[in-house]
């Protein structure tokens, strides 16, 4: 079996890695290729057998693949196998719109991201509530399959606490330093409408938190993968640039705190239990003329949304006490987003993909109808 695959067009990283790894500690027979970014090279294992993604030896491993495994769009023009199987595992559950039913796009993007979602003959939902968003959203009438996200297993595996140590370790945080990991989301009419070079604007003043919080925080930058290459990190700030790291899944771990915005980052991190706080400084304008949400965010959010920089930095520095307050909702988030995250989704997935595997466990398919058919394994 010949396997290709892609995570963010060209990181090692994402439910595709985690499947890749499942696949490898298994022994399948299979040649196994990733498409990799010019600038994430560097990131992959030396071992790891890649291409350049969009080059001519890309497009022509995607038309050889049994099976492509994607957690994104593949924004290339290459015609599947006849006979082969096309795993889109998505890249996390929804609070903003996405595809159809976004508020704004460029003209003619979701027209050519339509002739990838043709190309998908199984799709992964995270939890219950998502299925019907994803179908909807992408028109697609294949088979859905709510099995959790593959990456996130690590974050319920025995081994997040070693994982923990060493990410921190690597990174240079102290034993006695809080991290706090800021994962915003990118801005559509920042990055397609180009009215200025600057395609990210960093909204935490850095002075303040600083000032206020010490040498006992740092905070972890991790930009969304639109625009993880346009902030230029000054030496000696409290800021370290995470955005080069792997796999946010370590990040997770390393963290004891996350602030977010709109990402479905909150819904990996709420796995941990550990606080979230939510900088929605431009709420309005993002919830009612870029995007559009598909849920109320403060009906439903595990933390406090803040609306200026000094009123997250004193959260920060009270986040015990928001912990407390924030104890129910945070349980009911993740009733709602995370029920499926039990550290088995990996197995479930190979379940899908490996006739025969016999492993046990249950997953629940969508047909076209919408009609729910389980299938015991």
């Amino acid at each position: 079996m010949n396997i290709v695959y892609v995570a963010f067009r060209g990181h090692f990283s994402d439910s595709p890695r985690a499947i890749y790894e499942a696949l490898l500690a298994r022994g399948v027979d299979a040649t196994h290729t990733w498409l990799a970014a010019e600038h994430t090279a560097s990131t992959f294992p030396a071992d790891v057998d890649r291409v350049l993604f969009g080059s001519a030896e890309c497009i022509a491993a995607l038309e050889s693949a049994d099976l492509v495994v994607s957690n994104d769009h593949i924004p290339l023009d290459w015609e599947k196998k006849a006979g082969a199987t096309y795993l889109q595992t998505w890249h996390g559950t929804m609070l903003k719109r996405i595809h159809n039913d976004v508020l704004w796009a460029p003209e003619g993007r979701l027209a050519y991201l339509d002739q990838d979602i043709a190309r998908w003959d199984l799709l992964l939902s995270p939890n219950a509530i998502t299925t019907d968003r994803l179908r909807k959203a992408f028109g697609y009438t294949g088979p859905i399959h709510e099995t959790g996200l593959p990456r996130n297993d690590l974050l319920s595996s025995p081994q997040r606490d070693e994982v923990r140590a060493q990410v921190r370790a690597d990174l240079g945080i102290e034993p006695g330093q809080t991290a706090v990991l800021y994962t915003p989301t990118w801005r559509d009419k920042l990055v397609f409408e180009k009215s200025s070079s600057q395609d990210f604007e960093f909204a935490i003043d850095l002075e303040d938190f600083s000032a206020r919080l010490g040498n006992d925080h740092v905070l972890l930058l991790r930009l969304h993968n639109m625009v993880m290459d346009r902030l230029e990190i000054v030496d000696g700030s409290a800021v370290r640039d995470v955005c080069s790291h792997p796999d946010i899944r370590d990040l997770y771990l390393a963290a004891d705190l996350m602030v977010t915005d709109y990402s479905s980052t909150m819904f990996d991190f709420a796995i941990t239990g550990r606080p979230l706080l939510f900088y929605t400084y431009d709420l309005e304008s993002y919830r009612d003329e870029q995007r559009g949400f598909y849920f109320d965010l403060e009906d439903v959010a595990p933390g406090p949304l803040l609306r200026d920089s000094r009123e997250l930095v004193s959260a920060i520095a009270d986040v015990e006490k928001i912990r407390s307050e924030y104890a129910e909702p945070y349980a009911r988030f993740q009733e709602t987003f995370c029920h499926l995250e039990d550290g088995s989704a990996t197995e479930r997935v190979l379940d899908l993909i490996l006739p025969g595997a016999g492993a046990p466990g249950q997953t629940t398919s969508t047909n076209p109808e919408g009609d729910d058919v389980r299938a015991d394994r």
